[in-house]
């Protein structure tokens, strides 16, 4: 198993059927840069167009149509000491009563301390002067070229992945994908250091990040993203209405269920009756964002 390190030089907005930047085998690691999500790298240039600029596609030897593409997440490294938000909550997660008469587009500045552990806004309003919640890095955006030659925004999700804003695709959590074209085409970016769930501010805390991943083919067939964690696994939903989210999410673990741990319909409902949890992604963007989440102690393959 080989490392690839890789530093790109153009990015892409869409999510779909381009020349490969590399090309690797199943089981190597990727060491990549990616820049955040309004084109900024890691000396604060821009150099690219929002919205979330990808870096890739990359190329993995043996994927084909039908299989999945694993991506254990091994590292998300901030590159800067810097990163933003914008202020303030989004339109779609408030009242319409409610909504501020402010620009939607107002950006904080935060500290990056990794020394620390902690982030830090660089002008806090009254009221916290103290708030430095900790460094938890994610990916927003991730995934692989969609099937029939679409090219998906970077601003939106669907079953090959996309822009999820899913707290849990952070460090340790190993991901799965639909394979729908020769090589998987794998893309990656928009790097947060902190967010909260369900990205309600249309960000989280965006910067550049070096990331470190090992990419494997399995050859199996899952119909919407998957991952799983040293205590869970869960499976994504991508749609809008968030109900409709919620039900691709949901069919995914019965199916999941049945396949790895032996459970009929009856006894996956019963499981999941009592056991599910649902986390909620992105509610910002085209696409809505479900996690069905199940803790492996409630498991036990056959």
């Amino acid at each position: 198993m080989a490392t690839h390190r890789f530093r790109p030089t153009r990015y892409y907005n869409v999510i779909g059927t381009a020349e490969p930047v590399l090309r690797v085998a199943s089981g190597d690691t990727l060491i990549a840069d990616t820049i955040d999500a309004s084109g900024l790298d890691a000396r604060e240039m821009v150099v690219a167009e929002r919205p979330n600029p990808m870096t890739g596609p990359f190329f993995i030897e043996g994927a084909e149509p039908g299989d999945t593409l694993a991506v254990r997440i091994d590292r998300l490294t901030p590159s800067r000491a810097t990163g933003w938000t914008y202020s303030p909550l989004a339109v779609t997660v408030l009242d319409p009563a409610a909504i501020p008469d402010r620009p939607a587009t107002e950006r904080a500045v935060w500290n990056i301390d990794q020394g620390a552990g902690t982030v830090r806004l660089q002008e806090p309003p009254k009221g916290l002067e103290k708030f430095a919640p900790p460094l938890q890095p994610m990916i927003g955006c991730f995934g692989v070229a969609p099937a029939r030659g679409q090219a998906l925004s970077t601003a939106t999700s669907a079953q090959n992945g996309g822009n999820m804003d899913y707290r849990l695709f952070a460090p340790g959590t190993t991901a799965w994908f639909p394979v729908s074209v020769a090589g998987a085409l794998f893309y990656l970016g928009d790097g947060h250091a902190c967010q909260g769930d369900g990205e309600i501010t249309g960000t989280g805390i965006e910067t550049s990040f070096e990331m470190q991943v090992t990419l494997t083919v399995l050859k199996r067939t899952i119909i919407w993203p998957r991952g799983e964690t040293d205590r869970d696994i869960f499976t994504i939903g991508n749609a809008r209405p968030l109900d409709q989210a919620l039900q691709h999410a949901t069919t995914e673990m019965q199916r999941w269920l049945g396949e790895d741990y032996g459970l009929a319909p009856r006894a996956a409902s019963h499981l999941m009756g009592q056991v599910v949890r649902y986390d909620v992604g992105n509610v910002f963007n085209p696409a809505y964002t479900v996690a069905c989440r199940i803790a492996k102690s409630w498991l036990a393959k056959p």
